[in-house]
């Protein structure tokens, strides 16, 4: 059994012409890191949404099709239910971050659902050092950069111990080194500790060396779903849509490279693709 399944789903906002998603089939397994892209207004955030309960909860709307976590609908769960199974980070960790210090942030979650003193406090240590910011526990978050910001908001989640970590675009207000950074994170909670990662993101180079699927949404739809290697092997229909392909992958392109299994899509493949074509 997928540990989340999408059949046939698709939202209507209120007084919206055209349904915001359309016919969405997905499955995420136990493990995965899924990475979601597609061009703005593809409906990329709506789908996060529907994952960790905003919708319908907070946000009315006509739906068809299922959305099953753990074998039970996701829309027949309370917000408290599915906070301990769906952890979320957004954009603006500065929106998102509530307390005044961070150990504050961390058990504000954990409180709220009544778990005993020293429980939470077990939490936020875990949390903190899974994230790798333990230093940052006593400091006001005001004083904290943005990748640290957004290092405590992913801290928060898992102080929730979720089986889902649902991120949207995390790294929008990021420089390359936050963006890093938070990647690097995100890849030591999936492949160490086994968190499930679905993550929207604009930024197809983390994607292409991260994700173990990538899902590319247009016009509300699922259009794409297969491993970063096949997704970014077809560089005109993506182009047609407007995401955006790796650099690398792109340079590869232009160099005459046609043969998916061998198209780069890091830098470390990069050298390699380009040493094969001066030897020739």
């Amino acid at each position: 059994m997928a540990l989340l399944e999408i059949k046939n789903f698709s939202f209507n906002y209120p007084q919206s012409p055209q349904p915001a998603l359309k016919e969405i089939n997905a499955r995420v397994g136990k493990g995965d890191f899924i990475g979601i892209t597609g061009p703005t207004g593809a409906g990329k955030s709506t789908l996060t949404c529907c994952l960790n309960g905003i919708i319908p909860h907070f946000q009315a709307g006509k739906y068809q099709g299922t959305i099953n976590l753990q074998g039970a609908s996701i829309f027949d769960r309370s917000t408290a239910q599915l906070s301990r199974l769906v952890g979320s980070v957004f954009q603006d960790p500065e929106a998102q971050i509530i307390s005044a210090e961070v150990e504050q942030e961390l058990a504000f979650g954990p409180e709220n659902l009544g778990f005993p003193p020293a429980e939470i406090k077990k939490r936020i240590g875990d949390a903190l050092e899974l994230v790798g910011i333990p230093e940052l526990r006593d400091r006001p978050t005001v004083s904290l950069s943005g990748g640290e910001k957004q290092r405590v908001a992913i801290a928060a989640a898992l102080a929730m111990l979720p089986e889902i970590l649902v991120l949207d675009e995390p790294t929008s207000e990021l420089d390359p080194a936050g963006t890093d950074e938070i990647f690097r994170v995100l890849n030591l909670l999936n492949k160490k500790q086994g968190i499930t990662v679905i993550i929207v993101e604009q930024k197809t180079e983390q994607l292409a060396a991260y994700a173990d699927r990538l899902l590319v949404l247009n016009e509300g739809r699922i259009v794409i779903d297969a491993e970063p290697w096949q997704v970014f092997s077809r560089r005109r229909e993506l182009e047609e849509i407007g995401v955006k392909i790796p650099q690398v992958t792109r340079l590869a392109g232009m160099l005459g490279g046609n043969d998916s299994y061998t198209l780069p899509l890091t830098v470390e493949q990069g050298y390699i693709f380009i040493e094969r074509i001066l030897r020739r």
